[in-house]
């Protein structure tokens, strides 16, 4: 790939840029906001557990009851530290997703294919390109993701007096590999990437249609009163659509596996989608909603007037 120069004749490689920018803000807001995605992961988890116990004749669990005593919990009972465990693999699944999500979204939309002629980019067009960008993404980090889950729950596994899976991220990615091999790395990533694709759905299309609905149809400025609207709404959208298969995706991932990597609790995403609708009602899917709301719109907020600012200051065009 041969660098652009400015008019200054400095060399510029524009890709690679917004691929370290997307990165570089998303690592931001996965730091500020992950003590929710871990409450998140812990209520999908425990529903599960419970439904697990009564199915074999013993007694529950004791349950977190709510995202704020789930939190104050794991601070009370695992140190406040415990709160950004798998913080680590979270911020290495930004570095391939969000870059490679975002860059390949936005060179689809300003590729000849992606705009009109009157220099417009239609609803469809976004929808498509958010979709076929999340999926792609989130395949290529998928080994990440199951890192960060299964590191999530080891302080609730020690708790339950239950053995350590793994000890850090480097140690996770090992004991993966041993166990399931190459595939055992991509364990969940069906769900993986049905989530991925419809959170991108909801956060990429909101944010680009209702931000550039604004600029066309109001007298708001590109500003960041402008970004945090447009956030708002996209964090809201994409927290509704993805929920339901990021609790599939989430109860895989945390299931114990056999020897050949084999899941034990379930065979598949739609067996595990029936074993917790039929075993906690439909909607056990939107366990961890409010969680995952209240956090998905300080991340999209944040992801996303960090990356605008950070584009104006290296003298990248607004997004």
């Amino acid at each position: 790939m041969e660098p652009r120069e400015d008019k200054t004749g400095v060399p510029q490689w524009p890709r690679v840029t917004k691929f370290i920018l997307s990165a570089c803000a998303a690592t931001v807001a996965e730091l500020v906001t992950f003590p929710l995605d871990l409450t998140k992961t812990r209520l999908q988890i425990q529903g599960e557990a419970a439904a697990r116990q009564r199915g074999s004749g013993g007694a529950a669990p004791g349950a977190y009851r709510g995202m704020i005593r789930t939190a104050w919990g794991i601070a009370r009972e695992e140190g406040p530290r415990k709160l950004w465990q798998g913080a680590t693999p979270a911020i290495y699944r930004h570095i391939v997703y969000s870059g490679g999500r975002m860059l390949a979204y936005e060179q689809f939309r300003e590729s000849r294919v992606g705009r009109n002629e009157d220099g417009s980019f239609p609803l469809w067009k976004a929808v498509f390109g958010a979709v076929l960008s999340g999926a792609l993404g989130q395949f290529l980090a998928s080994p990440t993701d199951l890192v960060k889950v299964q590191m999530q729950m080891e302080g609730r596994r020690r708790l339950e007096g239950k053995p350590p899976r793994v000890r850090g991220a480097y140690h996770a990615f090992v004991k993966i590999l041993s166990e399931g091999g190459i595939r055992g790395l991509w364990a969940g990533w069906v769900p993986n990437v049905q989530r991925a694709a419809l959170v991108n759905l909801g956060d990429l299309t909101t944010y680009d249609t209702v931000k550039h609905f604004l600029l066309r149809n109001t007298s708001v400025p590109d500003n960041s009163a402008c970004h945090a609207v447009a956030s708002t709404c996209s964090g809201l959208v994409a927290a509704a659509m993805g929920t339901p298969a990021d609790v599939v995706k989430t109860r895989i991932m945390n299931q114990p596996r056999d020897l050949h990597g084999r899941g034990l609790l379930y065979k598949s995403s739609v067996d595990c989608l029936l074993q917790s609708v039929r075993g906690e009602g439909l909607l056990s899917l939107y366990k961890g909603f409010i969680p995952t709301w209240t956090r998905m719109a300080p991340w999209s907020m944040t992801f996303w007037l960090t990356y605008e600012q950070i584009r104006k200051l290296t003298g990248i065009s607004s997004f």
